[in-house]
Parts: structure tokens; C-alpha cells; sequence
């Protein structure tokens, strides 16, 4: 088991604690740009190692009534199949499978990065122009076939990036439902995510892209840093947190496009 795993699954879970944004975002990039792991075994390694952060995340929502399981539903209806259609294809006609795809997924990783920084930085804006152009109270059908869609487009990125279900799931959610409470929204995106990155982790397993020794190095780590990040997160400013993090992901995202 090598410490700097755990070193890094401590820092990228309290920046997750800090920031709310999903670790996929972090951790996938680290792994393959600092540690120089294969970029599907990075994937599928940090696919399982965020279905087993964010269930304990998903309990505390539900505890305290902050999932819309509706909504959850919704979205998983799109991204489950979605994601295991998305592996069968890769595994099928990639050359090599998903061993051959390293490039795919790495432009894949470099593009969700720089979404997702995108996202970060306008989200409000987004929110404020789903208001203004749809109002608070959307058409139900449509909005509900916005949300499968949303789902399928989140099952594919995520399958082959690991990166979308956090800050892209919550952004899409904001624009869908824009009078929902942030904390209800926030709730119900983290209940998504563990089953998409499950279904997705397992199918990287069954195609051999799992690395255990590595997923527990990281757990060891994450746990206690989201702990420590969620509790020191109301002392910093918002404001100074996101558009620092949306630039380191687009240096990181744009370095695994041209890499």
C-alpha cells in the first residue's frame, strides 16, 4: 500500500468536503498525470472509490430529506443504461478494449474537466436564465424527458471519464429545476452518483480496469479528509474556492487534451 495514494486521497477528500464538487474531477487526473497510472484503471478505480464516498454523502441527504428520489429515478433511468451500453461499445470496438481506448479516455477526461470548470464558474448564471426563460414552474413532461436525457448524457461521460456526476449532474439539475432548493438538488445529484458510478466501477472490474490495492489506499485517505473538509468549509469564502478550482481544472483538462 503506497502512502502517497492515501496523501492523495486525503487531500483531493477535503477538497471534495471543501468545495462539494466530485472527486472524479480531482483524483482521475492525479492519478494518471502525477502517479502515471493507465488512464482506464484510474477511471474504473475511481468510479468505485466514488460510489463508496458518496453513499455515506447519499445517507446524510436522506436522513435529513434532502433527495428528490423522483428526480434520482429520473436520472438513473437515463445513465445506468447508458453507462453499461457505453462500456459494452468501448470494450467491443476500441482497439485493444478498454485497455486500447487510453486516448479516448483521456480526451474524454480533458473535456469533462474543462465542463466542469465551466460549469463551476456560470452556474449561477445558468440558474438565473432558467428562470428567466422558463420560469419557476417548468413544463413537467418536458422537464421530465430533459432529466432522462441528462442522465444518458452523464452515464457517458462518466463511463469513460469518471467526471460529470458532481458539478455537470448539479448544474444540469439547476437549469431543469430552477426552483428547487440548492441543498434539495445538491441532495438528489449525490444520490445519482452512487449508482452510476457503481454500475460503471463494476463495469470497468468485469473488463479488468480496477486497481484494489489502490482503492483502498485512497479510502484510507478520503475519509478522514472529507470529514476535515466538510467542517472547515462554512470558513471559507465560496467566492475565493470556485474560481480557483475552475482554473486548476482547466489547466488540467486542457494538459490531457494536448497530452
Amino acid at each position: 500500500m503506497d502512502f502517497a495514494y492515501t496523501v492523495a486521497g486525503f487531500s483531493v477528500g477535503a477538497i471534495v468536503g471543501l468545495t462539494g464538487v466530485g472527486g472524479g474531477s480531482l483524483m482521475t487526473p492525479l492519478l494518471v498525470l502525477l502517479f502515471g497510472i493507465h488512464p482506464s484503471v484510474a477511471v474504473g478505480t475511481d468510479l468505485l472509490y466514488a460510489a463508496i464516498t458518496k453513499a455515506g454523502g447519499t445517507l446524510a441527504h436522506g436522513l435529513k430529506g434532502t433527495v428528490d428520489w423522483q428526480i434520482t429515478r429520473r436520472l438513473a433511468a437515463g445513465s445506468i443504461p447508458a453507462a453499461a451500453l457505453t462500456l459494452v461499445l468501448v470494450h467491443r470496438f476500441a482497439p485493444g478494449g478498454i485497455d486500447g481506448a487510453a486516448s479516448l479516455i483521456k480526451v474524454a477526461l480533458g473535456v469533462a474537466l474543462l465542463l466542469t470548470a465551466v460549469a463551476l464558474i456560470f452556474r449561477r448564471r445558468i440558474q438565473d436564465y432558467a428562470r428567466q426563460h422558463f420560469g419557476d414552474t417548468p413544463n413537467p413532461a418536458r422537464t421530465a424527458r430533459l432529466t432522462v436525457l441528462t442522465g444518458a448524457v452523464l452515464g457517458v461521460l462518466v463511463s469513460i471519464s469518471s467526471v460529470g456526476a458532481g458539478a455537470l449532474g448539479v448544474t444540469a439539475l439547476f437549469f431543469l429545476y430552477p426552483a428547487m432548493p440548492a441543498l434539495r438538488i445538491v441532495g438528489s445529484d449525490i444520490a445519482h452518483a452512487v449508482p452510476l458510478t457503481a454500475v460503471a466501477g463494476i463495469g470497468h472490474w468485469f473488463l479488468g480496469s480496477v486497481d484494489w490495492l489502490l482503492l483502498g489506499s485512497l479510502l484510507i485517505g478520503s475519509l478522514p479528509g472529507i470529514w476535515l473538509g466538510s467542517h472547515i468549509s462554512t470558513k471559507v469564502p465560496d467566492r475565493i474556492l470556485r474560481p480557483i478550482l475552475a482554473t486548476m481544472l482547466m489547466l488540467v483538462g486542457a494538459k490531457l487534451i494536448s497530452h
